[in-house]
């Protein structure tokens, strides 16, 4: 309990998650060795499930998603090279600029539409001709999901088959590509099945075990096996390397076992965060696929509401418009009490929100 008397709700990022009781067992039981002389049983473990998984020949476990995309873009990219990519991409703006700065490969941001989409046309354009003047153009790099939307197959498939037309090496920021993967299997077909078939579209795919698959950290970045050699070697450079990582390495690879499937739980929560927020005056919701939910506050009342609702102990972020994002540690009473303390905020009944909210989660 906290000081305001109710559990806390954290609604920040899917990232909060703490280790479940049979995940902590999984890393005391886990077999140790030295990674960065490749003898760790449970990392190279997990790099080969993770590999099998995406349908690429090789993989390499990361502290983190920026440091496994940064490695991913310098392993496709040199010095004078560069990248094509949305404006508003994480690999573009939210990771420290860090291939520009540390590794010397310009970025060339693209304009997005609302559902994260970069023109064809525009892609084509940007590709520089051969010629002094110009950067080497070399990557296109996509995310999915893309604010908690799943990127439709066809843009993807067009995306990078122009990409090769071109010359072009494709990477995908697959942070939250598991999530993408539950929300749109076909029946019966099966997230892990699903996953290979978006991946298989990409030379190299980066994916996150410590978003919605609740391990406390580590990516992979996948690809062939000459790309994770160079990687490799990128990933010693920037202090990536680690030791005894298989404490690590057994949490995902727990993860992957336990964690995929109950992430359609996640989903159902934030459609019914969304179902109850839908019709508040102030507010407009704009829910997902997945399990993010973004909103937008009338009036500049944002950050009151951000206060308002942290005085409750539920916390959300601001920093793109008003979001929510659910997650392991996140159950249908805490979505309600959500819910109810936005209502209160607008003046609206709590009851509204009860009805607003039933449904599966």
């Amino acid at each position: 309990m906290t000081t305001a008397g109710m559990p806390r709700v954290d609604l920040r990022s899917d990232t909060v998650t703490q280790p479940t009781a049979a995940m902590r067992q999984a890393m005391l039981a886990a077999e140790l060795g030295d990674d960065v002389f490749g003898d760790d049983p449970s990392v190279n473990a997990l790099q080969e499930r993770i590999a099998a998984i995406t349908g690429k020949p090789a993989a390499l476990f990361m502290p983190s998603g920026t440091q496994s995309n940064f490695c991913g873009i310098l392993a496709h990219c040199g010095r004078g090279d560069e990248y094509i990519v949305g404006q508003l991409a994480h690999t573009y703006r939210y990771e420290g600029g860090g291939a520009a700065v540390l590794g010397g490969v310009q970025p060339q941001p693209l304009v997005q539409d609302a559902d994260g989409r970069m023109p064809l046309a525009d892609i084509a354009a940007a590709i520089k001709p051969d010629d002094p003047h110009f950067a080497r153009t070399r990557l296109l790099c996509l995310e999915n999901t893309w604010n908690g939307h799943v990127m439709p197959d066809d843009y993807l498939r067009q995306a990078t088959e122009l990409a090769r037309r071109r010359g072009l090496a494709t990477h995908l920021d697959g942070a939250r590509l598991f999530n993408a993967a539950v929300a749109s299997a076909a029946p019966g077909q099966g997230a892990l099945a699903r996953v290979r078939e978006i991946a298989e579209l990409f030379d190299s795919v980066s994916i996150c075990f410590s978003k919605g698959l609740g391990a406390p950290v580590g990516s992979a970045l996948c690809g062939s096996h000459d790309l994770i050699a160079r990687a490799r070697r990128i990933r010693k450079m920037a202090g990536g390397a680690m030791r005894q990582a298989g404490l690590l390495a057994a949490a995902a690879l727990h993860a992957l076992e336990h964690h995929v499937d109950r992430l359609a739980d996640d989903h159902a929560l934030a459609e019914r965060l969304a179902d109850g927020l839908r019709g508040v005056d102030g507010i407009l919701v704009r829910s997902a696929d997945t399990n993010i939910v973004f909103a937008d506050v009338a009036d500049e009342r944002g950050p009151a509401l951000l206060a308002h609702l942290q005085a409750q102990n539920i916390l959300a972020t601001g920093l793109i418009g008003l979001r929510f994002v659910t997650h392991l540690d996140v159950d249908a009473a805490g979505i309600d009490r959500a819910i109810a303390t936005v209502r209160d905020f607008f003046g609206q009944p709590a009851a509204a929100a009860a009805g607003a909210a039933s449904g599966p989660c």
